[in-house]
C-alpha cells in the first residue's frame, strides 16, 4: 500500500489571508484592477529601458515634427555629438535616462557633394520653402575636435576625435558607414506632442511620476496617521484632546488648498510634491486609527500585556496595530488613487512637477487647446491614463474592504 504522504492540515486552508484572498479573486472587476495596475507598475518599472526616447525625462525635441499624428513614420540622420560619452551603469538608464550620443536629423533626402554632405531637411509643410543643411560627412560618423582641421587627401579624410587621437578613413568607407549606421527610421506610435517630443515615452515616464507620488506619499501619511491615532487611542485623555484638535484643524482646511499652501512655502518641484500630498492624506488614517484603538485597548490581550509589564511601544506595535491593519489597508488603497489626482491637478495648474519632466497632468495643461484643432488625443490620452489608474485603485479599495470585512459571512468552496 503507498504512503500518500501527511495529510493537509485543514487549519491551513482556512486562514484570514487565504480566505480573504478567495474573496479578493472572486471579485472580477477588482481583479481586473489588480491585473491593470501590476502591468502599469512593471511599465513604470522598467521605464527607460521600453520607451522609444530613452533619454532622461523623454525629452528629445525635433521641432519639424510636431503634433505628428500617431503611427508617424520618418527617417532620420543620427549625427554624432562632439562630446566626450560619459560611462553609465544599467541600472543609472533604467532610473533616469540615458543622454543620448547623437542628435537626430530628419530628413527627406541627402547626397554628398565634394567634402561636404547636403541634407534636406523634414517638414511637415511641403509648400514651404525647403531647408538645407551642410555637414562634414566626418561630423556625422564621429565626434570630433572642430579646433582641428579635418582634410582630404588621397580619398581619405583625416582628422582629430574628441579625445585628442590623430585618424583617417577612406571616403568611400565613410559613405558606407553613414549608410549602415547612421541612417534610421523611426516610428511613432501615439505620435509626437507640441514640441516634437514622442508621446509614448513620456505618457510611459509619467506613469512613474504618478506612481512615485502615490506611494511615498501614501507611506508619509501611514507613518503620521499611524503615530498620532495610536498615541491618541492608546493614552487618551490630554493626549488625545490635543491630537484630536490637530486632526480637525487640519481636516476643516480644503485638501488642495492646503497643498497650494505647503508646495508655496516648500517650493515647486518633484520631491516637494511627495511632501506636500502627504502631509494633508494623514488625517483620515489617524482618526481610524484612534477609533479603533480606542475599541481594543481594553480587550483581555492588551490587559494581559500591561500585567507581564510590556512597555506601551510594544504593546501598541507588536499587539494592536496587527489587528487594525485591514482598515489602513483600505484607507491606503483610496488615498493612493487621491494622491495620484492631486498631482495631475498640481501639474495642471503649474505648481506640481515642473517641466521638463513629464507628468499627466502638465502634459494635459500643454495640450487642452487642441481639442478644437481634431488634435485632442494629446490631452486625452493622459487623462484616460489618470482616469484608469485611479479607476483601478478604487476597485482594489472596494475588493479588499468586502474580502476583509470579518463580519460577512461567505461561503468559501
Amino acid at each position: 500500500m503507498k504512503n500518500k504522504g501527511p495529510s493537509p492540515n485543514p487549519h491551513t486552508a482556512h486562514t484570514p489571508g487565504k480566505i480573504a484572498w478567495r474573496r479578493f479573486r472572486r471579485n472580477h472587476f477588482s481583479m481586473g484592477g489588480g491585473i491593470f495596475l501590476l502591468l502599469l507598475f512593471l511599465v513604470a518599472l522598467l521605464g527607460y529601458w521600453i520607451t522609444p526616447d530613452s533619454t532622461p525625462n523623454a525629452n528629445s525635441q525635433h521641432l519639424s515634427l510636431t503634433t505628428s499624428k500617431p503611427g508617424f513614420s520618418v527617417n532620420m540622420i543620427k549625427k554624432r555629438r562632439n562630446e566626450v560619452r560619459k560611462e553609465t551603469n544599467v541600472l543609472k538608464n533604467m532610473l533616469i535616462g540615458k543622454p543620448s550620443a547623437y542628435d537626430l536629423i530628419p530628413f527627406q533626402k541627402y547626397s554628398f557633394q565634394g567634402q561636404k554632405m547636403i541634407i534636406e531637411e523634414y517638414t511637415q509643410y511641403k509648400e514651404e520653402e525647403k531647408f538645407v543643411r551642410e555637414v562634414h560627412p566626418v561630423d556625422v560618423a564621429f565626434a570630433i575636435n572642430r579646433d582641428e582641421p579635418v582634410s582630404l587627401e588621397n580619398e581619405s579624410f583625416h582628422f582629430t576625435d574628441i579625445r585628442g587621437k590623430k585618424r583617417s578613413i577612406p571616403y568611400r568607407e565613410l559613405k558606407k558607414k553613414i549608410a549602415n549606421e547612421h541612417l534610421t527610421h523611426t516610428t511613432f506610435l501615439l505620435g509626437t506632442d507640441r514640441f516634437g517630443r514622442d508621446l509614448l515615452s513620456r505618457l510611459i515616464i509619467g506613469a512613474r511620476i504618478s506612481l512615485s507620488v502615490g506611494f511615498i506619499s501614501v507611506f508619509i501619511s501611514l507613518l503620521i496617521g499611524l503615530t498620532l491615532g495610536s498615541v491618541a487611542g492608546y493614552f487618551r485623555g490630554k493626549v488625545d484632546d490635543l491630537i484630536m484638535w490637530l486632526i480637525n484643524v487640519v481636516w476643516s482646511i480644503p485638501t488642495l488648498l492646503m497643498v497650494i499652501a505647503i508646495t508655496l512655502v516648500i517650493g515647486k518641484g518633484f520631491w516637494q510634491i511627495f511632501i506636500a500630498v502627504g502631509l494633508t492624506m494623514w488625517v483620515e488614517v489617524a482618526r481610524v486609527v484612534r477609533g479603533q484603538i480606542i475599541s481594543l485597548r481594553e480587550k483581555e490581550f492588551v490587559e494581559a500585556a500591561q500585567a507581564m509589564g510590556f512597555p506601551s511601544g510594544r504593546i501598541i506595535i507588536r499587539h494592536i496595530l496587527p489587528n487594525v491593519i485591514n482598515p489602513v489597508i483600505i484607507i491606503s488603497a483610496a488615498n493612493f488613487a487621491s494622491a495620484i489626482l492631486i498631482e495631475a491637478g498640481l501639474s495642471f495648474l503649474g505648481i506640481g512637477v515642473q517641466p521638463p519632466m513629464p507628468s499627466w497632468g502638465t502634459m494635459i495643461k500643454q495640450h487642452y487647446g487642441f481639442i478644437l484643432v481634431d488634435m485632442g488625443y494629446l490631452a486625452i490620452l493622459p487623462g484616460v491614463a489618470i482616469m484608469l489608474t485611479v479607476l483601478s485603485f478604487t476597485l482594489i479599495g472596494n475588493g479588499l474592504r468586502d474580502a476583509l470585512d470579518t463580519q460577512t459571512n461567505i461561503r468559501i468552496t
